[in-house]
């Protein structure tokens, strides 16, 4: 496959390390020494450099297959901590917890909200809102308007702000900074976009949130396995 020439490891070894460090949130080294109990010498920043290569490629590939979404959608921000900062990691989960989308952000501004939107409108460009709920921050509202003007939106879109409903991404988020707490904070924007990808679609997978991704670990290394094209 073009997509790992040159590469030393063989493909199976490279899906394996990208998907256990992104599914359990582990150290890299703590997974070298895993690969390392069962035969394979793999050096800490080789498994870095894969996740950084394939993770995006792999939530690329499997959004194929992310199905219906709601068109009730709750979106909110959490904190990453990305070279020593803080920095804002916009999120949208429709009202049965599935992603839509994510993006992380230097700043939470109306500009930051706008982009953010318009990149989960263009995500499920299939199943647009007829509901978004989010917080009180000044930011959404306008944000929400300007898609409006454009046309991105629909006029008829209802604009919630309800602690109570938020409930369920508020929830989602703590799910999320227990894969991302063992990192213990990420370097550059980049690096942390490029993995957090992967926690956020390797987490659609397990739970059964991918249209046609059978739950339990044999359904996901079929899925991941076919999107590569290694299935049989």
């Amino acid at each position: 496959m073009s997509l790992f020439k040159r590469r030393r490891f063989p493909v199976e070894i490279i899906l394996l390390c990208v998907r256990w460090y992104c599914k359990y949130g582990i150290s890299y080294r703590d997974l070298a020494e895993m690969m390392q109990e069962r035969g394979v010498e793999i050096d800490p920043s080789t498994i870095f450099r894969w996740v950084q290569r394939y993770a995006p490629e792999l939530e690329k590939r499997v959004r194929r297959y992310q199905g219906h979404r709601s068109g009730s959608w709750r979106v909110d921000e959490t904190y990453v901590r990305v070279g020593g900062k803080w920095k804002y990691l916009f999120r949208a989960v429709d009202k049965h917890g599935q992603l839509i989308d994510f993006m992380l952000s230097a700043r939470r501004t109306t500009r930051a909200a706008y982009r953010f939107l318009r990149k989960a409108l263009r995500t499920v460009s299939d199943y647009p809102p007829f509901s978004i709920t989010t917080d009180k921050l000044a930011s959404y509202p306008k944000a929400i308007q300007r898609l409006q003007k454009e046309g991105l939106l629909s006029t008829n879109v209802e604009h919630r702000t309800s602690k109570y409903l938020n409930n369920t991404i508020e929830a989602d988020h703590g799910a999320l900074k227990r894969v991302i707490r063992p990192t213990r904070g990420f370097q550059r924007m980049k690096t942390a976009s490029a993995t957090i990808k992967d926690f956020e679609v390797m987490r659609m997978i397990r739970r059964g949130h991918c249209g046609l991704a059978q739950r339990g670990v044999t359904g996901e290394i079929r899925l991941v396995n076919r999107i590569f094209g290694l299935a049989a």
